[in-house]
């Protein structure tokens, strides 16, 4: 772990103290700390720092570039440009490998990236739709390559995505209730056996014909069953009223992201694509290649731990301490050899 600490000099001073034996160390706190101890240490919190700034140095040259591309532009000469760049501005850096960081961005061109510049290089900055119609001629959904639904919501319309989000949490939480009162009572004698039909399911006609049955018989009714049904009752139609909602809701966010395409002006388009898109794609891939090498430093220390947590002095004394037991009542039961 040398080159760790090459990095961390005093972490090290941190996470071990020198053992009673020449050349041997012991671990300073449990090891269940050890990633917490890692991370909230000065100096990884400086190196992550320093290797942002590389990469927002990078991103800072190069985002006018990719911006500046036109119709006729080489896309092979623009992911060149690109790599020898990331290439040359990770060359030096201790712990992070730059042809890990150079594989990312490579994966990325492959995957989406080459698509997206070879649309950009035949038909400039356009943000071309491509629909699907229900038999009437109305859009039912789109797609665009070049700009995701996801990116046009997260930047222009995270409001109305949230209260979604709020809707549907909702009737996850409904749901979960009605799911918990079909366990409590849904059984053999249980207060909604009669309105679970033989597929195991409650439907809101089952319940309603019920409720009346039990109102026609007042004197046989059971008080509990009736306010269990009522309150089941209660959340379908909660859970319709928030499907409906949501249905609504859904709608109208599509309606705003299709008129919102139709008006993209072209520096929009180069921002969804290389601001949101892009760039954010590729520092999400290289700030994961940093935090798997502090993950590595971690679940390494973690291990050795675990290893050598008891040393090999005490637990060859206590096999001795263990054999000997065995052996006396083995003596004690006759077994002598």
């Amino acid at each position: 772990m040398s080159d760790y600490w090459q990095v961390y000099p005093t972490l090290q001073q941190e996470l071990f103290a020198v053992a009673d034996r020449p050349g041997y160390l012991m671990l300073k706190i449990p090891s269940s700390e050890v990633k917490a101890c890692i991370f909230a240490h000065p100096e990884f919190i400086s190196y992550g720092e320093e290797i942002r700034a590389v990469l927002e140095t990078w991103q800072a040259k190069h985002t006018p570039l990719l911006k500046a591309i036109q119709v006729g532009d080489k896309p092979k000469a623009i992911i060149y440009a690109l790599s020898e760049d990331l290439l040359q501005a990770f060359t030096g850096k201790s712990l992070i490998d730059k042809y890990d960081v150079y594989q990312h961005l490579m994966t990325y061109w492959v995957e989406t990236m080459k698509d997206d510049v070879y649309l950009l290089v035949e038909d400039g900055w356009k943000a071309q739709l491509t629909a699907m119609t229900n038999k009437k001629g109305a859009v039912t959904d789109y797609v665009c390559e070049l700009i995701p639904k996801e990116l046009m919501i997260n930047r222009y319309f995270q409001a109305e995505q949230a209260a979604i989000e709020t809707l549907e949490a909702k009737k996850d939480e409904i749901a979960r209730q009605m799911e918990e009162l079909q366990e409590e009572h849904g059984g053999e004698e249980g207060l909604l056996e009669e309105v679970t039909n033989d597929g195991g399911k409650i439907t809101k006609a089952n319940v309603n014909f019920r409720i009346k049955e039990i109102q026609k018989n007042p004197l046989f009714a059971d008080a509990d069953e009736l306010k269990v049904l009522k309150f089941y009752l209660k959340l379908i139609e909660s859970e319709a009223e928030l499907n409906k909602e949501i249905k609504e809701a859904t709608q109208s966010l599509h309606n705003q992201v299709l008129k919102k395409y139709q008006e993209l002006t072209e520096d929009e388009i180069k921002t969804l694509v290389v601001d949101d898109k892009w760039m954010v794609t590729l520092r999400q891939a290289i700030i994961s290649e940093m935090d798997r090498i502090s993950q590595r430093l971690a679940q390494r220390i973690q291990d050795l731990a675990e290893r050598y947590d008891m040393p090999l002095p005490q637990l060859t004394s206590k096999v001795e301490q263990l054999t000997a037991k065995v052996e006396g009542h083995l003596q004690r039961m006759g077994l002598v050899w």
